[in-house]
């Protein structure tokens, strides 16, 4: 698949975008008209600068409001089309993007649009341009691109095509399988974008709300399967309006497109598999169909079995060791070879690194997950241009492969073992003597805070390399503000990971919003007693929460005082219960410990805004 990107995703001049698209691996760009216009580059420097980028110049854009217009109008939009071919010559470009008229047309007339359409692939025929004629979705007579290709079916000009844009499709729900009956060489180009779900004006979701796919909700895999169907072989380009994106550095978001059509690629692939033409063999077989576009697919994985460790980094290590130590959590000993501890409880294992920490509050610093192969798993990550973390080892160490997600947290992809074990515990030793049994734990789910400008990046990272399911996100109140928060986890639950865009932080420089790391048991009230008696600093909850609580739930008077002696915070739906509470925090990390009873599968999101309002007083005494 040949991948391009409109110069209009990406921050920056138009020379720092391109050698952006080049160091991410893009084929090809598309040049939007303001990128140029005020670009001290001329035409042919440009033209130079993608020839020795290794960059294609596939699409010159927009070209707006030229048909369904008078005939003094169409004069003044033919002499302004001529100066654009005349100015791709000079660039070596030779498709030019065409948008359904929003703002001038004043003629609701197919037969004069195609008229008026005629002359113009005629004068681009003259100077060897391509027209890509678009719908836009909120186009005044033109808004559905079956009504487009009609038109171009009526123009009947070798330079004259159509543009597929999935935005303006899918979000008006257009049927996306009426693709495949049209003909391929009358797509002449193919521009792609996700977006959320969202219930607002076509035009101002389209300009500000767009993003790459992968990090919305549009069925872009089913769009290109129905694309590749169609016989359509050319380029497959983003275009993506998104504030965010504009003011995010320029190698970054280019790098995260990338990783975007590597992901759609294989996605479209398993789509075509999975949905073969009617009519057609099943799929997977000898008779399996190949199309003009061939789709690269990437090293499968199955999705991790579970999370291997947590790791905190920090300076001085004294209040974190003492608050996993009131919680029930045994210190296994420090590593033969670096400056690292571990602490167990159960299955959860907790590693505080010291390592090159100067200086450095608690934070989490690193996750391990269970994989079946973490080879595989590292390479395909690492084709989706992940960032390798490498580990120094020493021999009869454990060797670790490592990538580093968005906000920096360290990825470390582990074997997995069937009993829930760690092969390199063993590098630990001199550990506290442990009597009895212990508490039975694992870790139920990690909350990290994502910076603004990588939130998007984080779920497309997360779905893509750790094949982790974005579930419907959630805005949760807080004294800062609202908190989004997105819910990445595998089908059985027993990874979940949430990323929470977290309010601007404050003036004064305290963090409004922290992370933690959730651990599961089977006795919380238990669990938090024990925890008391070593003197365990809870996070102190309102009476007023639980005069709320009794309302709602009609609780057990005896079990009702029994959460607000402990603390302890609790929820119910019609699965189950779920009961939890909170540390004080250390650093930018607190602990929560929680008890699922049924089969409630949620984070008990009522009770969110009561920890923020916790919290934010405990920042602002």
């Amino acid at each position: 698949m040949r991948t391009g990107i409109a110069t209009v995703c990406l921050s920056g001049t138009l020379k720092e975008k391109m050698q952006a698209c080049a160091i991410a691996g893009f084929d090809g760009i598309e040049i939007f008209e303001q990128d140029l216009v005020t670009s001290p580059l001329n035409p042919e420097q440009v033209r130079g600068m993608a020839a020795d980028l290794g960059l294609g110049l596939d699409l010159y854009q927009p070209f707006r409001d030229f048909d369904g217009v008078t005939p003094d109008l169409l004069k003044a939009n033919l002499r302004r089309a001529e100066a654009k071919f005349a100015l791709m010559s000079r660039l070596g470009m030779d498709t030019i993007l065409v948008c359904s008229n929003v703002a001038t047309a004043t003629i609701d007339d197919d037969g004069l649009r195609a008229e008026q359409l005629a002359q113009l692939a005629g004068l681009a025929g003259d100077h060897g341009i391509n027209v890509a004629y678009e719908a836009l979705a909120w186009g005044k007579y033109v808004n559905d691109y079956e009504h487009a290709y009609r038109l171009v079916e009526m123009v009947d000009h070798p330079n004259l095509g159509n543009c597929l844009d999935s935005f303006h499709i899918l979000s008006r729900d257009w049927e996306t399988s009426h693709i495949e009956a049209f003909n391929p060489e009358k797509i002449f180009f193919v521009q792609v974008a996700d977006a959320p779900k969202l219930s607002m004006d076509v035009l101002s979701w389209s300009r500000h709300y767009r993003v790459f796919p992968g990090e919305g909700q549009f069925d872009l895999a089913k769009f290109m399967g129905h694309v590749v169907r169609a016989g359509y072989a050319g380029p497959v380009s983003l275009e993506v309006f998104n504030d965010v994106f504009r003011q995010s550095d320029v190698e970054r978001t280019a790098v995260d497109a990338m990783r975007s059509l590597i992901w759609l690629e294989e996605q479209s692939a398993k789509w075509l598999a999975g949905n073969a033409p009617e009519g057609a063999p099943a799929a997977g077989g000898a008779h399996r169909r190949r199309y003009p576009m061939e789709l690269a697919t990437l090293p499968k994985v199955n999705e991790p079995a579970g999370f291997n460790f947590a790791e905190v980094k920090a300076d001085d290590t004294a209040q974190l060791e003492k608050l996993l130590g009131q919680l029930g959590f045994e210190f296994e000993g420090r590593h033969r070879t670096k400056d690292v501890q571990l602490w167990t409880m159960g299955q959860a294992r907790v590693i505080i690194n010291e390592q090159a920490a100067s200086h450095t509050e608690p934070s989490i610093a690193a996750l391990g997950f269970d994989v079946d192969s973490p080879v595989i798993a590292s390479a395909r990550a690492q084709q989706l241009k992940a960032p390798v973390v490498a580990r120094k080892v020493q021999a009869d160490e454990e060797v670790f492969q490592g990538i580093s997600a968005p906000d920096s947290t360290e990825i470390f992809l582990c074997q997995g073992s069937p009993d829930g074990t760690a092969a390199w515990t063993h590098e630990f030793g001199e550990g506290l003597e442990h009597h009895g049994a212990g508490t039975s734990a694992v870790i139920d789910h990690v909350n990290l805070a994502q910076p603004w400008q990588h939130f998007d990046e984080a779920v497309l990272f997360y779905t893509s390399a750790l094949a982790l399911e974005p579930q419907p996100f959630a805005e949760v109140p807080s004294p800062s503000g609202l908190v989004r928060s997105q819910v990445m986890e595998t089908t059985d639950g027993a990874v979940r990971l949430v990323l929470n865009l977290a309010p601007v932080q404050q003036a004064s420089g305290h963090k409004t919003y922290q992370e933690h790391i959730a651990f599961a048991v089977d006795d919380l009230v238990a669990t938090a007693r024990a925890a008391r008696d070593r003197g365990l600093d809870f996070l102190q909850i309102p009476a007023n929460y639980y005069e709320d609580l009794d309302a709602r739930f009609d609780l057990e008077p005896g079990f009702l005082a029994t959460l607000k002696e402990l603390n302890l915070l609790y929820d119910r739906d019609a699965e189950g219960e779920f009961l939890h509470f909170y540390t004080a925090t250390v650093g930018s990390v607190f602990f929560e410990m929680v008890e699922r009873r049924g089969e409630y599968n949620g984070y008990g999101a009522p009770n969110a805004p009561v920890r923020h309002a916790v919290q934010y007083d405990s920042l602002h005494p």
